[in-house]
């Protein structure tokens, strides 16, 4: 078991859902890619109903904790995280569908950039626990975004009746201010003119 960690609390199944909660395997809605031919009226249903795909997946609550304590929202806004290991494989197959050899120090290399706040929709979790509730390193990608109603997520919580991990400040503030920083980013097709020398 990892030593105990100061980026993480243990909240109890009871605990109201707040920012910087780690939900395991939870299940969500997504869309299927490719294009939509809608015909008649009546097909519309029924082909957007084949477009939906159910998964479960590992995901941590985005949504501002202020929001979620004064009820100002009845959704909520979840990004998906994975093992380092799991997206370590990922990215090496990635590598080599690019005709890339993935090496020991490009793996560094890349972990490196995410740390350091340059892979602009990747952010890092620590491993560690709290009162025995564990994670290893994970990756959070901010390129998949989930909103799921929030008495959903409440009530799977509670049923489940086990304790979640729970991100601490700052490096809750931290994961929130990198999925901001993602969203911020703003390319100017026209620069301002060098006037200065």
């Amino acid at each position: 078991m990892p030593p105990k960690s100061s980026w993480y609390s243990a909240a109890p199944p009871a605990d109201p859902l707040s920012q910087g909660d780690i939900i395991l395997d939870c299940p969500v809605a997504g869309w299927a890619t490719g294009p939509v031919e809608l015909g008649d009226d009546l097909a519309v249903g029924e082909e957007l109903l084949a477009r939906v795909e159910l998964v479960s997946a590992d995901l941590i609550v985005m949504t501002q904790a202020c929001d979620l304590e004064q009820s100002h929202v009845e959704d909520v806004i979840l990004c998906p995280h994975q093992r380092l290991e799991n997206y370590q494989a990922a990215w090496e197959a990635e590598m080599r569908s690019k005709a890339q050899s993935p090496t020991t120090r490009s793996w560094r290399r890349h972990c490196d950039d995410i740390r350091d706040g340059f892979v602009w929709n990747m952010v890092f979790l620590n491993a560690g626990q709290a009162d025995g509730v564990q994670t290893e390193h994970r990756v959070v990608d901010f390129h998949y975004i989930y909103t799921v109603p929030r008495v959903f997520v409440e009530s799977l919580v509670r049923l489940r009746n086990v304790p979640r991990l729970r991100l601490t400040s700052p490096y809750l503030e931290n994961v929130s201010q990198s999925f901001a920083r993602y969203f911020m980013r703003v390319g100017l097709p026209t620069p301002v003119a060098r006037v200065w020398s």
